[in-house]
């Protein structure tokens, strides 16, 4: 090639070409379909399950969270949302007669359930038992962890009861259990108030146990 080939080019045209020639490879190797694909938004799935007796129908994001489709779909912001990480249990409801954290479960993963917050226990002129118990003995304070407390204790009891032999339970009405255990089966639900000695006496009075 002659030496006056390249006459007339400046250093930038050079600089420039060089770029672009860099550039293409990295273009041609990206996976097909992947750059030029349009990104799916807005993807919904549709989710039926009845709430506090209630049949709903949803479409959520399939990344929403029960808790989320409780307050933020359906309004029900009786439930609370406190650490969204399943350890302070200020999001518990009770799903198919268990108690769960429903910022730990997904709302498209619960089809068909039977779910139960605190709004569907009771209402200010009728509380549920427990409820009323709560006002009776203090069991709250800033009342932020209250609604969790109350549905863990609607289903702690249950458990306990379910636990008992059904030809003991004939003709027990009341279940006996220390106050140790309640803490222990209570251990999920945190209290920032400290308010825990006033929740044991709540929960021993609706069992029947003498505070």
């Amino acid at each position: 090639m002659a030496s006056n080939d390249f006459a007339g080019v400046s250093r930038r045209a050079v600089l420039g070409g060089t770029a672009t020639v860099c550039a293409a490879p990295m273009v041609s190797a990206a996976a097909p379909g992947r750059a030029d694909a349009p990104e799916k938004r807005g993807t919904t799935l549709p989710v039926t399950f009845k709430v506090n007796g209630s049949d709903m129908h949803l479409n959520v994001d399939p990344r929403t969270t029960l808790l989320d489709a409780l307050r933020e779909h359906l309004r029900l912001t009786g439930t609370k949302k406190g650490c969204d990480h399943g350890q302070c249990g200020a999001c518990t409801v009770i799903v198919d007669g268990r108690r769960i954290n429903s910022c730990l479960t997904l709302a498209v993963m619960h089809e068909g359930s039977e779910i139960t917050t605190i709004e569907g226990l009771g209402s200010p002129d009728r509380l549920h038992p427990m409820q009323r118990a709560f006002v009776v003995h203090d069991g709250y304070q800033c009342g932020y962890c209250t609604p969790g407390q109350i549905c863990s204790a609607v289903a702690m009891l249950d458990e306990i009861e379910a636990g008992i032999p059904s030809h003991v339970t004939a003709d027990l009405d009341r279940v006996r259990f220390s106050d140790e255990e309640v803490r222990e089966r209570m251990s999920g639900n945190i209290c920032r108030c400290a308010a825990y000695s006033n929740i044991v006496a709540a929960i021993r009075d609706v069992a029947g146990e003498k505070a």
